[in-house]
């Protein structure tokens, strides 16, 4: 699985950055620090602290660019657009919604591009992706600034350096500061790939050094006074503080490096997380006898449907209706139950996860809840409860299968719909008039996959004292785009968190309830749920999972090979994606791959862009393109130019599976896989079969190793020290 393109750079020896010219970078933070006003994680860029207003205005784009990097390297999992309240930063869900009907660029620009390219030894074909990234002055651009092709896909530092020689020759100098400018953001970027929001400055001193940079910190001031990389002080505690030594009247601290995108979407997120429990006021139970609001009951059964609907609409000319104006204030109109409805819809629910669940929420603005497939019916009765209150309450789930088996969880209809459809406006409760999503409780299912800059969309969404419910499983992978946001709030204890006590039940949940807390052991599965199979390398591993795919899993448990998924660690190798998918199609649809390696019958995923993972069934294909059915049965014809965003869906990375669940999953493990696993990769691709898991295994002793001893991949995030200074800083 050693598959190359943009992604990060293989590990060399190296000595160290000069750590004395990196101490006085930090002195010199340190020394803006001082003049700053508080403590904790500081933003350290020249204008000061930046919260949502910086947010919403134009920022540079410093989003990672997504590539094949390695065969083991993720791809990002489904994120959404973001909604009409605020405008659109430069993240990944803004660039999913704009990549779906990319602009044409000019030809003028594109010929001129291409010639910059050419001139300077790099591929003409460059030229369509530097003209979506730079805009048409992009030839003038790359002239500038050679180093800039750094930002385009499948671009390495050996590439740049050799096209800027290419273009100034003798003055391309490796300390040029446009090259080191460039390499910072390139290194942060990678680093971003593999979910990091920021970089310990010394770590990113160390990766120039690899990549022959002159001057490190140098370079790295370059990069801070360019504002494209920010730096911030972030005090230490518990062990990580035990261990630094330093001046004992100084809290021990680390210097971070974050992109300015990601860097401002920590801090409006930690900032709006704040003020959206601050703004929460609880309601309050009549006293006998006063008089309510019309359509504010304390029982829930008391309220009716056009009660709820008076109440629930703000009042858009208040002074329209000044005598009832007069006698109910504006914001006593929204419906507020008090503790006695909330206390008897929590009496009413189905089990006491779900009583402790709906308690909280009676509570608290900010709400986070954890458990497996099967707590999934807590957030459910949450939603009916919250719904007979006369709440508008909604849930959002990150794939559209996850919105039908949340669905499914309840007789009555369940108002939920995806997370792109709500934000999009294109269903759910629609937008109020200040642009804010019109509802007045709000469950994300799936919160785990929620990346920082999409987590930053979705609560400037929401208007001020609106009620939040972040559920999800804390077993399972993080987002695939940069950040923990879930785990961040989890381990800043800033709200209250409800931990189900519903188990997953049969021989899969109990697999994977084990592996959760490290222990890989042998259950009982009378009726085949689990099933592993050795294999001894690569090659034998496609053959048996194919084999379980077309003819095992079908005929011995009557589950069609069209709901039956190939999971494995990534796309290249002996049994990555491609090999699987290569195998799989001979052996159920074969043929010569007319319409760009496709043939009518092939099952394919789509990715539109970065973050967008759509698996769809090819119908046809002619000139104008191929047509797709999707799984949600809507029907689309994919371009010949976008057909690069096509592969065959047969089989996929765990990444790409997020979200979803099949009837029977196939997890393929070759021998090489041990670099890519961790207990969260197994938990999460182990509990991706409803009712049959079969795993081929042929990575040996790696995999028990990795479910015992490597929790997970670790991410270093800015969120928990960001919320903790605000918090502060609110007191």
């Amino acid at each position: 699985m050693s598959d190359t393109g943009n992604g990060a750079p293989e590990e060399t020896a190296a000595p160290p950055a000069d750590q004395a010219a990196i101490a006085e970078i930090v002195a010199r933070i340190r020394q803006i620090e001082r003049q700053g006003a508080s403590p904790g994680a500081h933003r350290l860029g020249p204008s000061g602290p930046k919260g949502s207003e910086a947010r919403d205005s134009e920022t540079r784009d410093s989003e990672p660019r997504g590539t094949e990097a390695r065969g083991t390297e993720p791809e990002p999992a489904a994120a959404a657009p973001p909604g009409p309240r605020q405008a659109a930063p430069a993240s990944q869900a803004a660039r999913a919604a704009q990549a779906v009907r990319p602009e044409e660029p000019s030809g003028d620009a594109l010929r001129q591009t291409a010639e910059v390219l050419t001139a300077g030894g790099a591929p003409a074909e460059l030229a369509a992706a530097a003209v979506t990234e730079f805009g048409d002055d992009a030839a003038a651009r790359l002239r500038d600034d050679p180093w800039a092709v750094l930002g385009l896909p499948g671009v390495r530092p050996e590439n740049a350096d050799h096209f800027a020689r290419g273009l100034l020759g003798a003055s391309a100098a490796p300390d040029d500061p446009r090259r080191a400018q460039a390499l910072v953001v390139w290194l942060l970027e990678q680093a971003a790939l593999r979910g990091h929001s920021a970089q310990e400055l010394t770590e990113v001193a160390d990766g120039l050094e690899r990549l022959r940079m002159p001057e490190p910190a140098a370079a790295i001031q370059h990069a801070v006074a360019d504002g494209r990389v920010l730096p911030f002080q972030e005090e230490l505690s518990g062990p990580e503080a035990q261990t630094t030594g330093g001046d004992e009247d100084e809290a021990p601290t680390r210097t971070l490096l974050a992109l300015e995108g990601l860097a401002m979407a920590e801090d409006s997120l930690a900032e709006k997380l704040l003020q959206l429990m601050a703004t929460f006021v609880p309601g309050e139970d009549a006293e006998p006898g006063d008089a309510e609001p019309e359509g504010v009951e304390p029982e829930a059964a008391e309220v009716t449907e056009s009660e709820s609907d008076s109440v629930s609409e703000p009042e858009a000319e208040p002074e329209s209706e000044a005598g009832e104006s007069a006698a109910v204030p504006a914001e006593a109109v929204p419906v507020s139950p008090g503790p006695a409805a909330w206390e008897a819809a929590a009496a009413a629910v189905p089990s006491s996860s779900a009583a402790a669940l709906v308690r909280a929420v009676a509570d608290s603005a900010l709400v986070l809840h954890t458990g497996g497939e099967a707590a999934r019916a807590e957030p459910a009765a949450l939603l009916a409860a919250a719904g007979g209150l006369g709440l508008r309450a909604w849930a959002a789930t990150w794939t559209d299968q996850g919105k039908e088996s949340f669905d499914a969880l309840s007789e009555a209809e369940t108002p939920v719909v995806t997370l792109a459809e709500l934000l999009s406006g294109t269903a759910g409760p629609g937008h109020a008039a200040d642009g804010s999503l019109a509802l007045d409780l709000l469950v994300v299912l799936d919160a785990p996959l929620l990346d920082v800059e999409l987590a930053a969309t979705v609560l400037e969404s929401l208007a001020d004292g609106t009620r939040l419910v972040l559920s999800g499983d804390p077993g399972q992978l993080w987002s695939a785009a940069p950040g923990r946001f879930f785990a961040d709030l989890l381990a800043a204890k800033v709200c209250p968190a409800v931990a189900s006590r519903t188990p997953d039940f049969g021989p899969i949940g109990e697999l994977v309830s084990g592996v959760g807390i490290g222990e890989l052991q042998p259950v009982e599965a009378p009726d085949k749920e689990v099933v592993i199979l050795t294999a001894k390398d690569g090659g034998e591993a496609v053959h048996r999972a194919v084999q379980l795919l077309t003819d095992s899993i079908p005929r011995a448990l009557g589950i069609p090979a069209e709901q039956v998924v190939l999971l494995t660690p990534g796309h290249g190798g002996p049994a990555g994606t491609r090999a699987l998918n290569a195998a799989a199609k001979a052996r159920l649809n074969p043929g010569p791959g007319r319409f760009g390696g496709f043939d009518p019958g092939d099952r394919v995923v789509e990715s539109p862009a970065p973050g967008i993972t759509r698996p769809a069934r090819v119908l046809d294909g002619d000139a104008t393109g191929l047509h797709l059915e999707y799984s949600d049965g809507s029907r689309r014809t994919v371009p010949p130019a976008e057909a690069g965003r096509l592969r065959h869906g047969w089989a996929l990375t765990v990444h790409q599976a997020l979200g979803r669940r099949w009837p029977a999953a196939v997890v393929v493990l070759p021998e090489d896989a041990g670099p890519a696993l961790s207990r969260q990769w197994v938990y999460t691709a182990f509990g991706r079969g409803e009712r049959h898991l079969s795993v081929v295994h042929a990575a040996g002793p790696a995999l028990a190793q990795a479910v015992a001893e490597r929790p997970a991949q670790p991410r270093t995030t800015r969120l928990r020290a960001v919320l903790a200074e605000n918090a502060v800083s609110a007191h």
